[in-house]
């Protein structure tokens, strides 16, 4: 049985989340408390909860300044937010700090417990609308091509051999074409690239770069 902790100052939400999943048979919810101090003292005494959900804005210290020190003492413990919060530098905040998942409150109470089973299979649940600023944050960090220096499909295809290890002659046998061919191909490509030599090629592809 899953053991789970809820630090919520919200004490209607807080009892509600509990009663909830004390109903559940494979989980269990002893401890539901509204301040990250009061988990810290419980942690001391008592069996260590498997998951903690974590609000971010509470009395004393916040859910994510808790979340640190919990993940430093207790680094077995999942912890998952649960916030009204889904701006992306407290989501990132989160993220950092250690939170295995990000659910915002009005999430139900099935998806929660269902949340809760994910998170315990290894899976970082997030709600939708956190899962879609994590993968826009990171495509806008996406290392971003420079159209200057776009290659050729057949350059591409001499990139490709070089990533893959292969020697100047086994390129020109995979592509069919002459030695003196692949070599014209990568003097382009080095003009493209502003590069000199076949390993930085290589670091570029390998960096989404070309």
């Amino acid at each position: 049985m899953a053991v789970i902790g809820i630090v919520e100052d919200n004490k209607k939400i807080r009892d509600l989340i509990q009663r909830y999943l004390d109903m559940q048979k494979e989980l269990d919810c002893p401890v539901a408390v509204d301040s990250v101090e009061e988990m810290l003292e419980y942690l001391k005494e008592h069996q260590k909860p498997d998951v903690i959900l974590m609000d971010i804005q509470l009395p004393g210290m916040s859910g994510i300044k808790g979340m640190e020190i919990i993940k430093t003492k207790y680094p077995e413990i999942e912890i998952m937010m649960l916030t009204v919060y889904h701006d992306s530098h407290k989501i990132f905040d989160s993220l950092k700090a250690g939170a295995s998942g990000y659910l915002l409150k009005h999430t139900s109470l099935p998806e929660i417990k269902e949340s809760i089973e994910n998170l315990l299979k290894g899976g970082a649940p997030m709600s939708p609308q956190i899962a879609r600023k994590v993968i826009s944050h990171f495509n806008e960090e996406a290392p971003k091509k420079n159209e200057d220096s776009m290659l050729t499909n057949r350059e591409q295809d001499i990139v490709n051999g070089l990533v893959d290890g292969l020697s100047y002659k086994l390129i020109a046998d995979r592509y069919d074409i002459s030695i003196d061919t692949v070599r014209a191909h990568i003097r382009n490509i080095y003009k493209k690239l502003h590069v000199n030599s076949k390993a930085e090629v290589i670091a570029k592809s390998l960096r989404g770069e070309i």
